[in-house]
């Protein structure tokens, strides 16, 4: 193509562009400025809502670490880690019940009251103890249990602040009623235990936790009756609430999710069969007797001997009263390892028996040796904190093979029975020592206890009646037979 017919073909197609573009000339920039507009779009959706506050609360506390989390196919393995970290959670939770007693007279001197208006202290916390175990304990068969656990807990380490900063008596005392309500956290982790461990190994598993919460008793006046010799009572209580922001994070990090056992209940009708188990289980009646009586020999004893030991012949200091709780201490320390080798070998009848036999031996020495030497209420300390203990972990072993999956209200009928007791125990103790010393109310837990025994006694450990050793005299476990 020659210079002249390229020219004329260039033309031709400026004046085709031309026409097309209404008489202008188009270039590359008029074609993109005319090109027809983008359709309308539509607005950016608004934002997400912002959770409030409790909201933010709540899923903190309900969020759970992906090691934790619930798996039907590979439900989470009991460690001996967790069951350590159960123990102590279930001892320094449950002894924020008891920091006050041996320090009522230095209560009373700094909130400058007379003693009969901080004696009321430890009265206040009992009863909202007990309301917790009636009224908050069911709820673990009705909601997760990893949540409500550790929102138990962070709420009673945030109310536990109060207790150390305020300076008014009527303040202090509605605070203890309110943390000994939701300290009840120890009677939500044993049923847990009992879902979590292995069947063969529920008992020494329950030992450890049961170790652990009755540790928390005694440690809980020997360290606030020593502390107190040498600091303020104050740095008792920022003490304990510094290990329960401790246990709240380390049961958010480390405690295991478990579904709702009884999603189908309300809570009413939670609470009403509670009653109903009573008539249906012989094996749960027989174990809350039990540990009715044995409770009471308990605390009788503990609430005597600080009279006895600050009298004739021994005239003890206050803090020496407050180490016998170390015996205690080594006493149960013995618990996992018989509950290992023989609660779990066993059929859990045998042990309570040999636990019975022991709180009968040691309130017998303690009972008629300790007026004269002080080897009687050591020895009692022993043998009896020993025999408590191994009595309860295996009637809990027991009653909670009853129904799997009301393991909490099985626990609250164990523990009102247990509280009752107690109280029963200080209540008599006291009154029956200002009238009849150290031999009277001794003697009555000797009562007590073989009240126990014949409570074990008049139902053998394969009956399935409510009286009879039916099914033979044997102890040895039996596979697919379960407590009736």
């Amino acid at each position: 193509m020659t210079s002249s017919e390229a020219k004329s073909h260039n033309a031709e197609n400026e004046k085709e562009l031309s026409d097309v573009s209404g008489g202008g000339t188009v270039t590359p920039s008029s074609l993109r400025n005319n090109s027809p507009p983008p359709e309308s779009q539509s607005p950016p959706p608004p934002p997400p809502p912002q959770p409030s506050r409790t909201r933010k609360v709540y899923n903190f506390l309900t969020w759970t670490p992906p090691q934790c989390r619930w798996d039907p196919e590979k439900p989470p393995q009991f460690s001996m880690p967790l069951n350590i970290l159960f123990a102590f959670a279930a001892g320094f939770t449950v002894a924020n019940l008891y920091y006050t007693h041996p320090i009522l007279n230095i209560l009373a001197e700094d909130f400058g009251v007379d003693y009969e208006h901080v004696a009321q202290i430890p009265t206040v916390m009992q009863a909202g103890y007990a309301s917790g175990l009636l009224f908050l304990c069911p709820l673990g068969d009705l909601l997760p249990r990893r949540p409500f656990v550790v929102g138990l807990v962070g709420f009673t380490a945030t109310v536990w602040l109060g207790l150390c900063l305020t300076n008014n008596l009527e303040v202090f005392t509605a605070l203890s009623f309110i943390v000994a309500v939701t300290t009840v956290t120890p009677q939500l982790m044993l049923p847990l235990v009992g879902d979590l461990a292995p069947p063969h190994r529920r008992a020494a598993a329950l030992s450890i936790v049961v170790s652990g919460l009755q540790l928390g008793i005694l440690i809980a006046r020997v360290l606030s009756g020593t502390m107190a010799n040498f600091v303020t009572w104050r740095a008792i209580y920022w003490m304990s609430f510094g290990l329960q922001y401790a246990i709240f994070i380390l049961l958010w990090l480390f405690m295991p999710d478990y579904p709702s056992t009884n999603t189908d209940l309300n809570y009413f009708k939670l609470l009403w069969t509670i009653v109903k188990m009573m008539g249906r289980h012989a094996v749960l009646v027989q174990a809350c007797l039990a540990a009715f009586f044995t409770s009471a020999t308990f605390t009788s004893f503990w609430t005597t001997l600080t009279f006895l030991l600050a009298g004739d012949p021994y005239h003890y200091t206050p803090l020496t009263v407050g180490l016998f709780g170390l015996i205690g201490i080594l006493a149960m320390c013995f618990g996992p390892f018989y509950a290992r080798n023989v609660t779990d070998r066993f059929h859990p009848h045998l042990s309570v028996l040999v636990g019975l036999f022991c709180c009968l031996v040691g309130v017998s020495l303690g009972t008629y040796i300790g007026p004269f030497n002080v080897s009687g209420p050591v020895l009692q300390a022993f043998f009896g904190d020993f025999g408590m203990q191994t009595a309860a972990i295996a009637n809990r072993a027991s009653i909670y093979a009853v129904e799997p999956k009301r393991r909490n209200g099985v626990n609250t009928a164990f523990m009102v029975f247990t509280f009752c007791g107690q109280l029963v125990g200080t209540a008599a103790g006291n009154h029956i020592y200002a009238s009849a010393g150290w031999i009277g109310s001794g003697s009555t837990s000797l009562g007590f206890i073989g009240l126990a025994i014949l409570t074990m006694v008049a139902r053998g450990p394969w009956e399935t009646r409510w009286v009879g050793w039916r099914g033979g005299w044997s102890f040895r476990k039996r596979e697919n037979v379960g407590a009736v």
